[in-house]
């Protein structure tokens, strides 16, 4: 049974993952410092596979504190691979703590990958972004498309500079005997089908469809949506929307590929639909799975903000023979379960 390390798993993507990997049979060591992640998830995560969950062991876990590192390498250990997700992601805090985005996101990484290389753990899936590539206007987005251009928040530029931190650690000595897999996400959106596990804002959302969801469920009263005259079908922005299931079954094709793949490399697949949707209708698709009206109003664009950005994920489906199947409304559905299940997230009584 092949042991997976995974960094950040009590969070909303990390959380699926764990579930993924236990169906898949995989033993599962899950870390997080429990800052943004929520115990409750991994608690849930091991209820949702029951015959696996004594293959599933959470630990907190500072990734920034080399000594808790090594400790849990020592104890934990050995491990086949490190799926790792941990890291701040708010966009807007980013902006407002820089320095806390560098030291936190580059930080961990760099203590985690010298505590791989010293315990000879040499397959590694790092949890990337859309937003390195920048402010591209050229639809759609291929792994081609140039990176590190006109990134607009700090959060972006730590994701780029991790990649070009483990583009550079593949063509070093060190590195040469590595498989690093740079999984480009676009916009992970609904829960587990159970919903028993999914997105847990901490505050105001960032993103469009928590905040839609609690207007849906009546916790906030309206969503404002940012400028309705870019040059779109219904004039809002155009996002590339994938389910947080099939984001996950990425990491899962990513994983098989690094450990049968006996040729070392730095890989990169964009994982999204290919599909744009607008943010009017992404209102409308939790309006028809909720049953409720999504109150809006329309407000200025927001600095950085480009009409439209969508992914070409062709490489995945060639590579990894991984692509998106789950649709808009299955998105909308399983969030408003989630969502309807769980009020307050996972601080629900």
């Amino acid at each position: 049974m092949k042991h997976i390390l995974v960094t950040g798993a009590a969070g909303y993507i990390g959380s699926h993952c764990c579930v993924v990997l236990l169906e898949a049979g995989y033993k599962v060591t899950a870390v997080d410092n429990l800052v943004v992640g929520k115990v409750k998830s991994m608690e849930r995560v091991g209820d949702l596979v029951p015959s696996k969950k004594d293959n599933l062991s959470f630990t907190q876990v500072e990734l920034r504190d080399a000594k808790e590192v090594e400790s849990l390498f020592a104890s934990k250990g050995p491990f086949d691979a490190c799926i790792h997700f941990a890291g701040l992601k708010a966009v807007g805090e980013s902006v407002q703590k820089p320095l806390l985005y560098f030291e936190n996101n580059l930080g961990s990484t760099l203590t985690l990958v010298d505590a791989m290389q010293k315990h000879g753990c040499k397959n590694l899936i790092f949890s990337s972004s859309a937003t390195v590539y920048g402010s591209t206007e050229k639809m759609p987005i291929t792994e081609d498309t140039p990176t590190g251009v006109g990134i607009t928040n700090p959060y972006g530029r730590t994701k780029f500079q991790i990649e070009e931190i483990l583009q550079d650690y593949c063509r070093s000595p060190d590195g040469k005997d590595w498989n690093v897999a740079l999984l480009r996400y676009f916009n992970p959106v609904g829960a587990h089908k159970s919903g028993n596990i999914g997105e847990d804002p901490k505050g105001i959302p960032n993103n469009l469809m928590p905040y839609v969801s609690q207007v849906a469920v009546g916790k906030r009263e309206f969503l404002t949506v940012f400028g309705n005259d870019y040059p779109t079908p219904d004039g809002t922005g155009v996002r590339d929307y994938i389910h947080v299931v099939d984001l996950v079954e990425g990491h899962l094709a990513a994983l098989r590929k690094l450990l049968d793949d006996t040729e070392k490399a730095c890989h990169v697949w964009n994982l999204g639909s290919g599909k744009g949707s607008s943010v009017l209708e992404m209102v409308k698709a939790m309006e028809k799975a909720s049953g409720k009206e999504i109150k809006y109003k329309i407000g200025d664009r927001r600095p950085g903000d480009i009409a439209e950005c969508y992914a070409d994920p062709a490489k995945a489906e060639k590579e990894l023979g991984w692509k998106a199947t789950r649709s808009l409304d299955d998105m909308c559905v399983d969030l408003w379960r989630w969502q309807q299940q769980n009020p307050d997230g996972y601080g629900t009584a």
